[in-house]
């Protein structure tokens, strides 16, 4: 049976040819999406370059567990969702950046208490942040849409194709998990969360 030149081969094809090392499958699959995933990262940093870096970074992620990779949805899905994670967590980055900025600007230079409780609550942050990374995917991913991107159970069903009740079960076990990762009550961490 003669094969498929790569253009005309489906997705799954790339993605088996790939998976044996093969980087013209590669280069293929990154040809046929690259525009697609830059379009949705685009949309939501709203800087090129930023939005590039994220495109570079899915890809690559995708390239170093070629062989490994097990697809549930159509490669198109993976790709959205896998931008729309990056996006989030370069969103994060900045936004606590930022923070740490602005805290610092705030922070009186003579005051040792104050230096002492944002030390201590900059390191309830990293462990929180630990935390989070330690969920398991699609439940980081619901949580952080939640939390990042304000967004409703609904919207988030919609966004990842899922039922609201499975973005529930996802919040739900995200917040079991925080609370016990960290070992404080839930009123303290929905202040860590804000």
């Amino acid at each position: 049976m003669p094969t498929l030149s790569l253009p005309n081969s489906t997705d799954e094809h790339l993605l088996q040819l790939m998976a044996g090392d093969n980087r013209e499958a590669f280069t293929e699959l990154y040809n046929r999406y690259w525009d697609k995933t830059f379009a949705v990262a685009w949309h939501r940093l709203d800087d090129e370059q930023e939005a590039e870096e994220v495109v570079q970074e899915v890809f690559l992620s995708i390239w170093q567990r070629r062989a490994s990779l097990k697809l549930t949805h159509s490669l198109a899905t993976y790709l959205s969702v896998a931008v729309k994670y990056r996006v989030i967590n370069h969103l994060d980055r900045a936004y606590r950046k930022q923070q740490h900025l602005d805290e610092l600007a705030a922070t009186p230079a003579d005051t040792g208490d104050t230096i002492m409780q944002w030390l201590e609550e900059k390191e309830l942050r990293q462990r929180l942040d630990h935390a989070i990374k330690q969920l398991p995917e699609k439940c980081r991913i619901v949580f952080l849409l939640s939390r990042d991107e304000n967004k409703t159970y609904a919207e988030i069903a919609a966004e990842l194709g899922i039922a609201q009740k499975t973005v529930e079960a996802h919040m739900s076990k995200a917040l079991s998990s925080l609370r016990q990762s960290l070992g404080v009550s839930l009123p303290v961490l929905i202040l860590l969360l804000r």
